[in-house]
């Protein structure tokens, strides 16, 4: 075997379920059990829910989460994720539906798996670690607002308006209202979203949610409310695995929304796996194989007709709430809604979908951190900006843009405070042992400055051209000790700046350069001129003699009294090499 296919190999094996999985779900098997049948009720509604609102029904909400929940379940990289669709994925897929249709959203999902087992094998997963919390805070309030208005046609009971922005679908389900108002499907979603919020508040390890929905559902068949649209006939189990809807031919159209379901997939599955390990004690995700778990859990949902999955944070803070200690309680989570696809089937088809709004009304709502926000707000006027920016991105645009937005913006404001460190400083020259009168002479025809801080594209220009313009002396001395990274385009507009002042006759003399900036500066020929023989210098006191010398050969200062060497600069570190 190749070396190469060896290491792919190894990693491959790494991402593998192990014996220690199987010795953790031994260890307290009534726990999981228990947390499993919790989370199971938990996510049957919002699993119904999530599948409507991405436009593929019911039936594939339930898929996802039996099938991807299984997968993620066994391959993934945390003990308490728990997988299947969610509201920000629902945001991602409505205009995939509306574009490409149902066969687009499976295709979509399966190639999205393929990237995130790419990713995995790529060792990408530390990196999502990096996007910035206002960015997540952002997206989060966008998407709980999105689920929200998602919900709007079913709450009021009008057929959903044709269209994929959330804001216009909105407007025109309150002008169907409008003209053909119906209350009971009002009623019920707001009786549904109030005991699920109420009890939520007052018995937060009660299933609130199942127990609004049958009592919705027993309601509206005991009274015969016909203006409770229900969900519909629902299939007795879950299809025959199929790659029907493969079509070589829409790849090119859909790679943007697969990278896209990607991404957010990664994203989510990631921060919900944080969520939980900082929820306990002893509990730490392998992201990459978190990844590995989610790419095969989106490979094989489409197969069954189900939507792209991610991890899931309410249903996972339900599973680490209610003792969950080892993956079996995911398992026992996605078998639980197997039994009921196969065996209540005809029952969960009469759910009013006027109650399943009210459950995401709810999810929505309870998305929304209020301290969270306030906090982020309150940090600075950069982290309140990315955040607002990113929730109305998500709003206005879709999560994807949304995060680009919220990434750039946040690298932009990061830029600009770190080009705000870089300064460049006039140093006046000491006294030291000199006569006044040769003190004078020397800061009349010798300038130190010294550079603090990157110099870099953001901050070169800003001070580096200044620099150029000096005003009329013999000699410029650079402290460059304190430069703590250079890259090109510093280097550059260090060596224009040198240049100018040559053409003046004016002498640059440097102090001080890092060894491992040289590369850079000789990449760009400023280290030729930085560094030629007799002006470059280890101390700033050395280059300031090495002027001396300089100006007394041309015929400016005197020969020099019998006293030590003139020294310079506020003697801070002067004596060590800078």
């Amino acid at each position: 075997m190749t070396p190469a296919f060896t290491r792919l190999w190894g990693r491959c094996a790494a991402l593998l379920p192990g014996r220690r999985d199987l010795v953790e779900m031994r260890r307290d098997p009534r726990r999981d059990l228990l947390a499993g049948l919790t989370v199971a009720i938990v996510a049957l509604p919002l699993a119904l829910g999530f599948g409507v609102s991405s436009g593929l029904g019911a039936e594939a909400g339930l898929a996802t989460a039996v099938i991807a929940g299984a997968f993620a379940a066994v391959f993934g990289g945390s003990n308490l994720q728990v997988s299947g669709p969610t509201g920000a994925m629902t945001v991602v897929l409505v205009p995939i539906v509306a574009e490409h249709g149902p066969s687009g959203v499976l295709m979509v999902g399966l190639m999205a798996g393929v990237m995130l087992v790419v990713l995995a094998l790529l060792r990408a997963g530390k990196y999502m670690q990096y996007v910035p919390a206002p960015v997540v805070e952002g997206f989060t309030l966008g998407i709980a607002c999105v689920i929200g208005l998602q919900q709007i046609p079913n709450a009021l009971g009008v057929p959903k308006p044709e269209g994929d922005r959330v804001l216009v679908v909105t407007w025109h389900a309150l002008q169907d209202f409008a003209t053909n108002p119906n209350w009971t499907a009002i009623a019920f979603a707001l009786a549904v979203a109030t005991v699920m919020l109420a009890g939520a508040h007052w018995r937060p390890t009660i299933p609130f949610s199942i127990l609004a929905v049958i009592a919705a559902t027993v309601v509206a068949q005991v009274a015969g409310l016909d203006a409770a649209t229900p969900i519909g006939d629902l299939p007795s189990g879950l299809p025959a695995p199929s790659l029907a809807f493969l079509d070589p031919g829409a790849l090119g159209s859909l790679l943007a929304p697969a990278v896209a379901v990607a991404a957010l997939a990664a994203l989510e599955s990631l921060l919900s796996a944080s969520v939980a390990d900082g929820m306990t004690v002893g509990q730490k995700h392998d992201p990459d194989r978190e990844l590995f778990g989610q790419g095969l859990a989106n490979i094989a949902a489409p197969l069954f007709g189900g939507v792209p999955a991610t991890g899931a944070i309410a249903r996972t803070a339900v599973n680490v709430r209610t003792g969950a200690s080892s993956r079996l309680a995911s398992l026992v989570h996605a078998a639980i809604l197997a039994v009921i696809v196969f065996a209540a089937a005809p029952l969960v088809s009469r759910i009013p979908l006027a109650a399943l709004a009210g459950v995401l009304l709810a999810t929505a709502i309870r998305m929304v951190e209020v301290g969270s926000l306030r906090a982020m707000a309150r940090a600075t006027r950069s982290d309140a900006l990315i955040l607002v920016l990113t929730a109305v991105a998500t709003l206005a645009l879709d999560l994807v843009y949304a995060v680009i937005i919220g990434l750039a913006v946040a690298g932009l404001l990061a830029l600009r405070a770190v080009a705000k460190q870089a300064r460049l400083e006039e140093i006046p020259l000491d006294r030291g042992d000199h006569s006044a009168e040769e003190h004078a002479l020397l800061a009349e025809h010798i300038v130190a400055y010294r550079i603090d801080g990157p110099l870099f594209f953001a901050a070169a220009h800003r001070f580096l051209l200044e620099l150029a313009e000096v005003a009329d002396v013999r000699v410029v001395i650079l402290r460059m000790s304190r430069v703590s990274t250079i890259d090109a385009t510093g280097a550059l507009v260090l060596k224009d700046a040198v240049t100018k002042l040559d053409r003046r006759g004016i002498v640059v003399m440097t102090s001080g350069v890092r060894p491992g900036q040289r590369q850079v500066l000789d990449s760009v020929g400023a280290l030729e001129l930085l560094c030629r023989e007799g002006r470059e210098h280890a101390t700033t006191p050395e280059a300031i003699h090495s002027a001396r010398i300089y100006l007394e050969c041309a015929g400016v200062m005197p020969p020099p009294l019998p006293v030590q060497a003139s020294r310079s600069i506020s003697e801070e570190t002067e004596e060590t090499v800078a």
